[in-house]
């Protein structure tokens, strides 16, 4: 005797397997878009969306689910650190001369957004110790330390409970030194190129190393994992977005960058 099965069952049954294998196929797509683990670090706030170095290009960054702001520490003639970038006040505010020879009382006076756009008359040099209390528990800091007292500056970032959300980095290594001496376990980037310069730095006992794309060697990326060094792309500049998907599919653990909107859209 044959037996036979409804046609509407059958088909039925089908439609159920093929809908199943499909949204197990869909959420696995999914889960692998979502799984790269890319640290943001956002050079001197969205700087290309608000005026660098502010309020409103760190708030810009809290919007966008930024991991670190890169900010620039200065110090003004009276002992107060700032957050700003240029040796003078000429290119972002509407004052002039060197901020080291400038009073406080004169920097907090001054205009640091309109010469981005009349959107952000008003914003102000922000001095840095209520700039770190407003953030705090909001983005991590990349202090880069143009010139400070780094003793000072170190206390103040233990008092504000960033020490273990931060890093340091600085142009000259002598002072990266005279952090070590201060601190031993304060978060400090160094810059190399090969692996001779990663085995120098070693010396002042880094967690971050930046790199530029073209030195990113099988090497270097070895060395950097056996030593529990985390990997920062270096993409400031005009044009670098055109290689963001190349940071994305490299061994890149994290990346300093001007447009975090955009490596953020690629991300997501």
């Amino acid at each position: 005797m044959i037996t036979t099965f409804p046609t509407t069952s059958l088909v039925r049954s089908f439609i159920l397997i093929v809908g199943l294998s499909i949204s197990v196929h869909c959420l696995a797509v999914e889960e692998s878009v979502g799984s790269r683990d890319l640290t943001i670090v956002a050079h001197r706030g969205a700087n290309h969306l608000a005026p660098e170095n502010t309020i409103a290009s760190t708030q810009r960054c809290l919007e966008l689910g930024v991991d670190y702001v890169e900010i620039d520490v200065r110090t003004s003639e009276d002992g107060i650190m700032y957050v700003l970038h240029d040796k003078t006040l000429d290119r972002t505010t509407n004052g002039s001369g060197a901020i080291a020879e400038r009073s406080s009382a004169y920097i907090d006076r001054l205009d640091a957004g309109s010469w981005f756009g009349a959107e952000f008359a008003g914003e102000r040099v922000p001095r840095l110790k209520p700039f770190l209390e407003r953030f705090k528990g909001k983005v991590k800091i990349y202090f880069d330390v143009k010139a400070a007292d780094l003793g000072e500056l170190v206390a103040l970032v233990h008092e504000t409970g960033f020490a273990q959300d931060c890093f340091f980095w600085f142009s000259n290594d002598e002072r990266a030194r005279e952090l070590r001496a201060l601190d031993a376990n304060i978060p400090l980037k160094m810059n190399a190129v090969d692996v001779a310069g990663l085995k120098r730095v070693l010396d002042y006992n880094p967690q971050i190393i930046e790199y530029r794309l073209q030195n990113l060697t099988p090497e270097f990326v070895t060395f950097c994992r056996e030593h529990d060094l985390k990997l920062m792309a270096h993409a400031l500049g005009d044009g670098f977005e055109a290689r963001y998907q190349e940071i994305i599919d490299s061994a890149a653990d994290m990346v300093n960058l001007d447009r975090a909107d955009e490596m953020i859209d690629l991300l997501n």
